[in-house]
């Protein structure tokens, strides 16, 4: 395939889908917003899925790497209810399908792989438009623009590129998250340490849970999500640390110390993360020389799935691509064919359905039994 491709956004979709192209020799540029690699943190820990995320990177060609940036441990899971109590704890014996990596790692590891230029960094879109038999423009906030044969938008959820083909927009979903980090938990909070275990700790309540995960060392990051409406956010000063990491404390009043030790005793302020997602089973008519992948494609609140999806999309529209060198249409019609009902799946944990977090039924004992009755 001579057409060089055009894939909008850096993300773990955009560059698996470079690489998995890099393999097959066919010529990619990826345009990024951000103006280098390092300019900002690229998350917390991404559990990637045997089913998904694992057969993009070895589409990819890059098992080996990923195996050696593996937490191993991480996969552990505990579930307390709110008053610190263990219900239930499963640990890592290294047989579980889903080990766990920091994204920055895997992000790294991709572009790694990438030949030196592959990614234009400090690009952001500023529009895209059609021209005709299958070309698009796409032009940059600096004021450049190019011309490409074949698009593709890996460029999240507020994408630039899917007003091409769609004119579905993201929607609040009801739930936000407020991230913190802990550092040297072990000696300066070992109660909240001990809390959260070896790997993922999750206390689910209604309307309100705390999720943990031990990253590298005894570095904890939690995420506190809450059912609240944007409106009750936008009343919480969040540059002002201090008063914001009270007002969320506030929400669990009553909590075991160690838990709400997490919330009270980070060590960054704490950020806050809206979740949005695109209408659910999302797709569109072929529109010639492009598409999208990952969250620009389909956009789902925090499931687990995400990065793993986007993988997969990119992986899966590569190796299309190269076994169609000679006809982009078929190619693409044969990857949002297999991408439009993979996405609309509904996400589980090993399987199992959990309940959505407004539900009276979101509870600890709750998810306790679900599991259980998975395991019978």
């Amino acid at each position: 395939m001579h057409t060089p491709v055009t894939v909008i956004g850096a993300g773990l979709g955009g560059l698996t889908l470079a690489r998995v192209l890099h393999v097959h020799g066919i010529p990619v540029t990826v345009y990024e917003a951000e103006p280098s690699p390092s300019v900002r943190s690229q998350g917390g820990m991404l559990d990637i899925h045997d089913y998904n995320g694992q057969l993009a990177l070895e589409a990819a060609g890059l098992m080996d790497e990923f195996h050696a940036i593996v937490l191993e441990g991480r996969q552990a899971m505990r579930v307390l209810d709110r008053d610190g109590t263990v219900l239930f704890e499963k640990a890592d014996d290294g047989t579980g399908g889903r080990p766990e990596a920091l994204r920055g790692e895997l992000r790294r590891i991709l572009l790694d792989s990438l030949p030196a230029g592959t990614v234009r960094w400090g690009h952001k879109v500023g529009g895209a438009r059609a021209l005709g038999e299958g070309r698009h423009e796409v032009t940059f906030d600096d004021g450049t623009a190019v011309v490409t044969g074949l698009l593709v938008g890996a460029d999240g959820a507020w994408s630039r590129i899917r007003p091409l083909l769609s004119t579905a927009t993201p929607e609040y979903v009801g739930t936000s998250c407020v991230e913190t980090y802990l550092f040297d938990a072990d000696t300066r909070c070992p109660a909240a340490a001990k809390a959260v275990g070896g790997g993922a700790m999750i206390v689910p309540s209604p309307g309100r849970e705390i999720f943990a995960h031990r990253e590298s060392g005894d570095t904890l990051h939690t995420y506190v999500v809450l059912s609240k409406p944007q409106d009750w956010f936008a009343a919480i000063d969040f540059t002002d640390a201090d008063a914001a990491t009270a007002r969320i404390a506030a929400e669990f009043d009553g909590w075991a110390p160690e838990l709400t030790a997490l919330i009270t005793d980070g060590d960054t302020a704490p950020v806050l993360r809206h979740n949005y997602a695109l209408p659910t089973g999302h797709r569109w008519d072929r529109v010639p020389g492009v598409t999208l992948l990952g969250d620009a494609a389909h956009l789902q609140a925090p499931n687990g799935e995400g990065a793993n999806l986007a993988m997969l999309d990119g992986g899966e529209l590569g190796k299309a691509l190269a076994a169609h060198p000679d006809d982009i249409e078929a190619a693409l019609t044969e990857y949002e064919q297999a991408m439009f009902p993979r996405s609309a799946e509904v996400a589980t944990y090993e399987g199992v359905e959990v309940h959505r977090i407004d539900s009276d039924d979101n509870t600890a004992h709750g998810l306790v039994n679900t599991f259980t009755e998975k395991d019978q």
